[in-house]
């Protein structure tokens, strides 16, 4: 007479006897990471990269626009502001159609918005045409209401357990770089010269450039870019994936009802956005600050955004390894945002003595724990939510980030003019230390750890086994 015995999947056990090793292996076998997910990921990162490199294309470049289309301060600010603006207005409905539709629309969309964009803006190289810069800048803002949630998404789909605070983290990589190249390269190409042809030479090479990168992305998604992996890539997504329920409105709604009902991530929630928020704005107006106490240094600025975001790139790659192995999420997120606040301090004192030195090496280590804070603040909010889906979380997190980014940025931008740079770090300076007040209120409920715990330990089922 055979015996029911419980056979764990998700753990090899001695006490499953021999005739059961077939079940398992078969088991294996539909449960596995397909290498095609590098390739995935690599598309991802490229054409994440070209949407955010033209955040501050033209900012980095103020005092060079307003002189080429004789437009004024505030007009400029709006290139990169407006990528904070649109976020807020779509996050909703573009969360909803990634949940309903699933990664390849996601990035279908994202960058096909990111090619238009691009392209349109070639035809702005006329001293008349501003306003055409704005339209590609706002339809590149629109496409990364499509982008810049995916990450914790691609993950999830089509990584192992082990690899997805390390992947996420390299998703944003690919952003931060993207971020790093564009402050960068616009101040190497568009030369601050005092013949305007000269400038609008130097437009043309980077638009065209920029649309001729692009291109090839959106056709390597239209080639291969699937949804989901034929194979589950671990046990807590082929649990997912047997369960899986239709994406509707309602459901959707239910979801958003239970983030802003979540005590412990709206808390989460507000402490990284006024981390991101912060950033945001200085980014934005990094060419105003550098230039107000470096007058004419329009390269050092360029130079500074490049090591503030390359550094940072290695603190948001080391933050994922670091998440994926300790698990000390909410450790993680208070240490590295007393970093991000005493790093901007002393970036001021620096600046204050106009030591141009010390300002180098400040804001490198400004970017580190800045950049650094991104994953780990995004990954603390998914453990919070589980088993809201990722791109909603996400999409929340940044909507609220970004409408402090636009508060921010437009708020500093007028006490850059008034008050002063100096007044304006303060105050960015003071928000950070009340965020890492805050930080430590939110509670350590790592829902997700737990449950991918459970799936890899869960009695699932019973199979026939002959009685010894």
């Amino acid at each position: 007479m055979p015996k029911k015995v419980l056979v764990n999947l998700g753990v090899r056990h001695s006490l499953v006897p021999a005739t059961s090793k077939n079940f398992l292996q078969q088991d294996k076998e539909t449960v596995k990471a397909l290498k095609i997910r590098w390739y995935i990921l690599v598309v991802y990162l490229f054409y994440a990269g070209i949407s955010c490199f033209q955040w501050v294309e033209y900012s980095i470049l103020t005092n060079i626009v307003m002189r080429y289309y004789d437009v004024k301060l505030s007009l400029v600010d709006w290139t990169g502001v407006m990528f904070m603006i649109v976020w807020p207005l779509f996050v909703f409905p573009s969360s909803f159609m990634i949940d309903k539709w699933g990664l390849r629309f996601a990035a279908l969309t994202g960058c096909f918005l990111t090619t238009v964009g691009t392209a349109i803006k070639v035809f702005s190289i006329n001293r008349n045409a501003f306003q055409i810069v704005l339209i590609g800048q706002a339809i590149v803002s629109l496409s990364q209401v499509f982008i810049l949630s995916l990450p914790p998404k691609l993950a999830s789909t089509w990584f192992k357990s082990n690899e997805l605070s390390t992947v996420c983290s390299i998703g944003i990589f690919g952003m931060q770089l993207g971020s790093a190249l564009g402050f960068l390269i616009p101040p190497i190409i568009v030369k601050d010269e005092p013949d305007l042809d000269e400038v609008g030479n130097g437009l043309k090479v980077l638009c065209w450039a920029l649309t001729f990168a692009v291109i090839p992305a959106f056709l390597a998604i239209l080639i291969y870019f699937p949804h989901e992996p034929k194979y589950p890539p671990s046990f807590a997504l082929a649990d997912a994936r047997a369960n899986v329920e239709k994406v509707t409105l309602s459901t959707y709604l239910l979801e958003l009802k239970e983030l802003m009902t979540n005590m412990g991530f709206l808390i989460h929630m507000l402490v990284y956005s006024i981390s991101y928020g912060t950033f945001s704005a200085f980014g934005t107006l990094l060419n105003q600050v550098i230039l107000s106490f470096f007058p004419g240094a329009v390269e050092d600025a360029g130079r500074m955004g490049l090591i503030m975001i390359m550094i940072g790139m290695c603190g948001g790659f080391l933050t994922g390894i670091v998440l994926d192995r300790t698990h000390k999420y909410k450790e993680s997120n208070i240490v590295i945002y007393f970093g991000i606040s005493c790093s901007l301090t002393a970036l001021l004192l620096s600046l204050h003595f106009k030591e141009i030195t010390s300002s180098y090496i400040t804001i490198a280590i400004f970017g580190f724990f800045v950049n650094a804070y991104i994953p780990a603040g995004i990954e603390f909010a998914l453990e919070l939510t589980y088993p809201v889906n990722e791109s909603t979380t996400t999409g929340l997190l940044t909507a609220a980030s970004q409408v402090l980014g636009v508060l921010f940025t437009l708020g500093l931008s007028h006490i850059n003019q008034t008050m002063g740079t100096l007044w304006s770090l303060i105050i960015q300076i003071s928000l950070l230390f009340v965020g890492t007040i805050l930080s430590m209120l939110v509670p350590s409920n790592l829902k997700r750890q737990q449950a991918y715990s459970r799936a890899s330990g869960t009695w699932i089922g019973f199979i026939e086994l002959p009685q010894s």
